[in-house]
């Protein structure tokens, strides 16, 4: 009799990824807490790669999943630690092993390890559905929350690799087709790892959907806001050849999409010549965006 779901090839999948990931197997993942915390906080987020599933790009969507998670949970100031995935399938395939291959990359630039996860067989053929889960360690009176965001602070954007993982059903429903959709999401731990050791870091944003209009509100405390200059950096071709094949009015693109601007840190205007230094040396464009203002 053949049956919906192969064990055999479920687990033969699990056996090759201990070679990458000897900690997963077994029915839930551990992790040593590091030492040299004296209060220390778990942070933890969950995420997906929405639409972008939908244009393929396997092997590099696993970087996408990670991103998305550890991106979020670092802008509180946090040290990521481990990983977890969730696949959805019909089929353990290639695919699949495309995807995880990607995982792996993902977590190898993120500076984590991937401790476990589940692989779900009962979506229809060709389909796939992806979710991450990661967590990561603060010092409890080292937490970043824009709780010391004042007037005269200074946004600082650091640039994208592309749409990141936001806007894709936009883009699937008006059928727009361009090889640097499938640029996967830029991972930001190392860069902001180096800001916060040398710099006073006081808020920081992952800019997703939403894009700046939405997101950076969300590291200011109540009664601030940043008028945002777009004029101060070049957006990047993609998203004007978005906008142009999809109609889309570029008040809509900006609450959709990043425009080129994937992570946002907030600094004193002192320290702002210092941390432009850094995200240089580290290898990335950045912008100033504006001062916080009062609403």
């Amino acid at each position: 009799m053949k049956y919906n779901v192969d064990i055999d090839a479920g687990n033969a999948f699990v056996e090759r990824l201990k070679i990458k990931a000897p900690s997963i197997g077994g029915f839930g993942g551990a992790f040593k807490i590091p030492t040299g915390y004296e209060k220390p906080l778990l942070v933890s987020g969950t995420d997906g790669v929405g639409t972008k599933m939908e244009l393929g790009g396997y092997s590099t969507i696993g970087i996408d999943l990670v991103a998305m998670c550890v991106n979020d949970i670092i802008t509180c100031g946090a040290k990521p630690l481990y990983f977890l995935d969730y696949i959805s399938t019909k089929k353990i395939d290639d695919n699949v092993a495309d995807i995880m291959v990607g995982i792996l990359k993902g977590c190898e630039i993120a500076g984590i390890e991937l401790i476990g996860g589940e692989t779900a067989e009962h979506y229809k053929q060709g389909d796939y559905d992806l979710a991450g889960f990661c967590t990561g360690i603060v010092e409890e009176d080292g937490i970043i929350d824009g709780r010391l965001i004042k007037e005269g602070d200074v946004a600082i954007g650091i640039e994208s690799s592309g749409i990141h993982c936001n806007g894709y059903t936009l883009i699937n429903e008006c059928g727009f087709k361009h090889p640097e959709l499938l640029t996967p999401t830029t991972i930001y731990t190392s860069l902001v790892s180096h800001l916060l050791h040398d710099i006073p870091v006081l808020g920081m944003a992952h800019i997703t959907g939403g894009g700046l209009v939405e997101n950076l509100p969300r590291c200011l405390p109540k009664g601030l806001k940043v008028e945002v200059n777009y004029n101060s950096w070049r957006i990047p071709e993609i998203f004007q050849k978005i906008m142009l094949n999809c109609e889309v009015p570029e008040e809509e693109m900006c609450r959709t999409f990043n425009m080129g601007i994937g992570y946002v840190i907030i600094v004193p205007p002192e320290v702002a010549e210092d941390a432009t230094y850094i995200i240089t040396k580290q290898g990335y464009k950045h912008y100033n965006l504006g001062n916080v203002t009062r609403n």
